[in-house]
């Protein structure tokens, strides 16, 4: 059996998602404008948006030099409005620090108002190819049903056992890190959603847990969806 990340990356590959506008060049303004907009937010609904924003602020410098009040007028309607409030902070802290160019590695990008570990590490990988783990909502669920943790995945004995399984799984060759990245996103936002499965068509389902465990005999009897442990 090949490995996780080559199975993976090898979907991704033929199967993934390649069509989204911030994927079409590697500018990380755009790419961690898009992260932004993703968290807690569908693709589909973010796509207008982004259109937008982009737009009104084609640079890191045109966002800083904006009025607060201007950006929310252009975010409005995406919710969770402190993200936009990060990335006027952000913005801002580019300009003033980092003369206006924006970061491509994940540990200057992680000391940016309103971006963790694992937006740090997803801007870095498609902005620039540097290896490093993810674990946005997606990917602890994918991570967690795979390696059959179980528990809520914001719970801090759960949370550091993911990222020690995401560091693990990362290719060791760079030049696998961008396909295995966006798979991971594709696989848990079309294949491994929280609800309605697609086991059939998964590319890592042969030695998932929570498959193997609910098409086991005992599961079927108590039911399938119980027994997908770590579905959150």
């Amino acid at each position: 059996m090949k490995t996780f990340a080559a199975r993976v990356s090898e979907w991704q590959r033929v199967h993934g998602r390649h069509d989204l506008p911030w994927q079409q060049d590697r500018d990380p303004y755009r790419i961690w404008l898009s992260e932004i907009m993703l968290q807690q937010t569908q693709v589909a609904t973010v796509l207008p948006y982004y259109a937008r924003f982009v737009a009104a602020f084609p640079t890191v410098a045109s966002l800083a030099a904006a009025p607060l009040d201007h950006v929310l007028a252009v975010w409005s309607g995406l919710g969770y409005y402190r993200r936009a409030h990060h990335l006027h902070a952000a913005a801002n802290a580019v300009v003033r620090d980092q003369g206006g160019v924006f970061p491509r590695d994940a540990a200057t990008l992680a000391a940016l108002p309103g971006i963790g570990r694992s937006t740090a590490a997803a801007i870095a990988v498609f902005a620039s190819d540097e290896r490093g783990a993810i674990l946005d909502g997606n990917v602890k669920r994918v991570l967690a049903r795979h390696r059959g943790v179980d528990g809520w995945p914001g719970e801090p004995r759960v949370q550091a056992a993911l990222w020690q399984i995401a560091d693990a799984l990362v290719p060791a060759n760079a030049s696998d890190i961008r396909a295995y990245t966006q798979g991971l996103m594709d696989i848990g936002a079309t294949i491994c959603t929280r609800t309605r499965q697609q086991c059939a068509v998964c590319p890592i389902r042969e030695d998932c847990e929570a498959r193997l465990t609910a098409e086991s005999p005992s599961c079927r009897r108590r039911g399938r969806a119980r027994c997908f442990h770590s579905a959150r």
